[in-house]
């Protein structure tokens, strides 16, 4: 037998490949398409590949670590604009570039650059003004043609007077007691009215005096047996009393709820002003065509009321009528004059104010005559 030499061996057969292997390739092929997609689309971005593949120590050219502001001697870096500088050149927004870099692992941290830093807004040429000091800015204003506004004068802290509605505009007293409501000496009643004619009574005169002036609190109050202790009025009686504007009457009364006269609110103001008596009161008082009714015991305070411009008479000027029940408008013209008196209030002029007649000294005392004298002849003059 012959020996046959060894076949050849046969090649291996190829095998398909397998569904699982199919897969692997596919998605190799689907995420290396991804990436090249995804990195030419970012293209405009101007994204960093190395900076992903390779740190770095230096920082992105687009990120500014720790900006500080330049010295005075610095040089500014591009697009390193401080808050305080204005650029020299026309006005336009310097805006850095909006590449992204994300931190990396060099020893100065990441940091965001503040928007003030990386955006100057377009200002006019107008607004580059360089801020004037303080004292420019007033040497601006004294300079200026227009004139510098003066402080107002100090508004008084008098409130307006009260408008009653039974006291017209034409009414003779009306200044008075807009004067006196306006300054709380007088009030009115709830239902807003004045009653002017009504008539005062003495509490109600003494409750006037104490708003009127500035009267000391009373120490040696009377105890008038009319007077009740928890009377509304009884501490204006006592200052009234204290501070000579008023008395009682005999058997310690009071009387406060008589009326009071026209006479009677004369005689109080002279005596509580302290005001001398002039030298020849009747011929003062002769200027009132009613003088015969003056009780003789105020003949000398109507004369000093007189002359001190207290005596306002309405209708007639020349109209005393002494013994008439004041009423609360007479009352507000008189304590208004009271008032002008002491420098209180400013004077109002009013065709209703007595004015005492000028009485030469020669008249004021009653000349005596002498026998002795002879009387000039005609044609020759006395000097």
């Amino acid at each position: 037998m012959t020996n046959r030499p060894p076949s050849e061996p046969e090649s291996s057969q190829k095998t398909a490949l397998g569904f699982d292997e199919f897969i692997a390739i596919l998605v190799a092929f689907a995420t290396i398409g991804a990436i090249l997609f995804w990195s030419l689309s970012r293209r405009d971005s101007s994204w960093n590949l190395n900076g992903l593949l390779l740190p770095s120590s230096t920082p992105s050219p687009s990120v500014q670590p720790n900006p500080v502001l330049p010295s005075a001697t610095a040089k500014v870096k591009p697009y390193a604009v401080p808050d305080n500088v204005l650029p020299s050149s026309p006005p336009e927004a310097v805006v850095e570039p909006t590449t992204r870099s994300f931190p990396t692992n060099s020893a100065t941290p990441y940091r965001a650059v503040l928007p003030s830093i990386l955006v100057v807004p377009t200002q006019s040429p107008q607004a580059q003004a360089p801020v004037s000091s303080p004292t420019e800015l007033e040497s601006s204003l004294k300079s200026s043609a227009l004139p510098l506004v003066t402080p107002a004068k100090p508004k008084s802290i008098i409130p307006p007077p009260i408008a009653f509605n039974d006291v017209p505009d034409n009414f003779w007293s009306r200044r008075f007691i807009d004067v006196l409501s306006a300054r709380g000496i007088l009030k009115g009643f709830p239902d807003y009215s004045f009653r002017p004619n009504q008539p005062v009574n003495r509490a109600e005169f003494a409750a006037i005096l104490e708003k009127a002036f500035d009267q000391e609190p009373s120490k040696t109050a009377i105890a008038f047996q009319d007077v009740p202790t928890k009377f509304w009025a009884s501490p204006a009686i006592d200052q009234a009393i204290s501070a000579g504007f008023l008395k009682g009457y005999p058997k310690k009364t009071f009387k406060p709820q008589q009326n009071i006269s026209r006479v009677q609110v004369l005689v109080a103001l002279v005596s509580g002003l302290n005001l001398k008596a002039p030298t020849s009161p009747n011929q003062i008082i002769s200027v009132y065509k009613d003088a015969k009714d003056i009780p003789p015991y105020a003949i000398s305070k109507i004369a000093a009321a007189t002359t001190n411009g207290l005596v306002v008479n309405y209708p007639n000027p020349q109209i005393l009528d002494p013994n008439k029940v004041a009423s609360r408008a007479e009352v507000a013209a008189m304590i208004h004059q009271a008032l002008v008196k002491r420098g209180k209030l400013e004077a109002i002029t009013s065709a209703n104010i007595v004015r005492s007649p000028k009485i030469s000294p020669e008249l004021s005392q009653t000349p005596k005559p002498n026998p002795k004298a002879k009387l000039p002849t005609r044609g020759s003059s006395q000097q």
